[in-house]
């Protein structure tokens, strides 16, 4: 069964935005994860500050932390991932890991090493890792070498602890290009796998992506996935919908490029990944509570409604009949045969000598036909 995550932060988002205040009174974090649990949500996760609010002393850390237990131990939701507020409170506005002011660097960590400890306690094996003020306005505000130094010397540091205390969890990136910052580092997939070659326990940290940070930067999301699970990185994700190159709009998922999200769906199902499908999406300023719950089963019924239309497009044997057309399976077989060297390659005049490059580029490829079925099952007409 398919499992369904959601962040406190999602329902519980008020719709305060850069022009306008509140539509909507906060949200109960217990009230939320029974809610949630209603609607057939299987785990819930959160920063630090969703459930504790900032500064809070430790009676009163405890009291809230007490709560929330209590309504998993009532509702058997999980926490299968936590991460921290480093964007938030104004000492955040240069950063928190690359702050240029090192008394900060010192503060975030301690921030996070306390959220590990809670992370662990309540069971979440991944934790996440969002850098949204990690970044710049101007290019000569900080150098970018000592920011990923530090950078890196802020996961070094992370992993050896976890690793330390025999904590069962592993850290997720998550990429985006820009928004709070004018540039944040680490802006797409591939950039946060260079970053995790150069750490010292790689094996501990993969990606969290999200379908409205790529899409931003108006990058091909199952694309990114792709590679991600290629690296074996793909340690969590982040659903949500999003439509074109402008500011990050969180829509509900599938309410955005619907076609793109149809091969996400197709491709997490077959991939071999097997974590939850979170979903990191913020119910629009126009919906009052109620419409907050419609907005989160909607994210729920838009991922099952996908599966089932990615699953009658592999049965599908006229599908099947065009995936052979255009060769897709044959990008499975290696350029080489078993056995075969390059001598062999060389001395094979099939490959060059007598091969017909131009009746083979006059040969049509059968990916229009191959998409047109794709929509015709996307949009139930199949």
């Amino acid at each position: 069964m398919t499992q369904f995550t959601f962040g406190l932060w999602t329902v519980g988002w008020q719709a305060r935005d850069p022009f306008g205040d509140a539509t909507r009174p906060p949200l109960d974090p217990v009230e939320t994860v029974h809610r949630l649990h209603e609607l057939g949500a299987s785990g819930v996760t959160f920063h630090d500050d969703d459930l504790i609010p900032f500064g809070s002393a430790q009676p009163e850390r405890e009291h809230h932390i007490d709560r929330f237990k209590a309504a998993l131990a009532e509702t058997g939701m999980t926490v299968p991932m936590v991460t921290t507020n480093l964007f938030q409170h104004p000492v955040f506005k240069d950063g928190g890991f690359t702050a240029n002011d090192r008394s900060v660097r010192r503060y975030a960590l301690r921030k996070v090493l306390r959220n590990v400890d809670l992370a662990a306690e309540l069971g979440a094996n991944t934790y996440v890792l969002w850098g949204g003020r990690e970044g710049t306005e101007y290019d000569g505000a900080k150098d970018v070498r000592d920011a990923l130094e530090r950078y890196k010397e802020g996961l070094n540091l992370l992993t050896s602890y976890v690793i330390e205390r025999g904590y069962d969890i592993r850290f997720a990136i998550e990429p985006k290009p820009n928004e709070p910052r004018g540039d944040i580092l680490l802006p797409t997939i591939g950039h946060a796998i260079a970053f995790i070659n150069e750490l010292e326990h790689s094996d501990r940290v993969g990606l969290n992506p999200e379908v409205g940070h790529e899409q931003m930067a108006g990058l091909n999301f199952v694309h990114g996935i792709a590679q991600a699970l290629w690296h074996g990185k793909l340690f969590h994700i982040d659903l949500n919908g999003q439509r074109g190159i402008k500011f990050d709009q969180d829509l509900v998922f599938g309410h955005g490029d619907l076609l793109n999200a149809f091969f996400l769906v197709d491709l997490l199902e077959t991939g071999g990944y097997d974590g939850p499908r979170h979903f990191d999406y913020k119910p629009s300023r126009t919906e009052d509570i109620e419409g907050v719950w419609v907005s989160a089963a909607a994210n729920m019924r838009m991922y099952t409604l996908l599966k089932e239309r990615a699953a009658a497009y592999r049965a599908d044997p006229e599908v099947q009949a065009a995936m052979a057309a255009a060769k897709v399976d044959e990008l499975r077989q290696t350029t080489l045969g078993e056995g075969e060297s390059i001598a062999d390659l060389l001395a094979d005049d099939s490959a060059f000598e007598k091969f017909d490059a131009d009746a083979t580029g006059a040969r049509g490829c059968g990916f229009v036909r191959l998409n047109q079925l794709a929509v015709e099952h996307l949009m139930g007409a199949r």
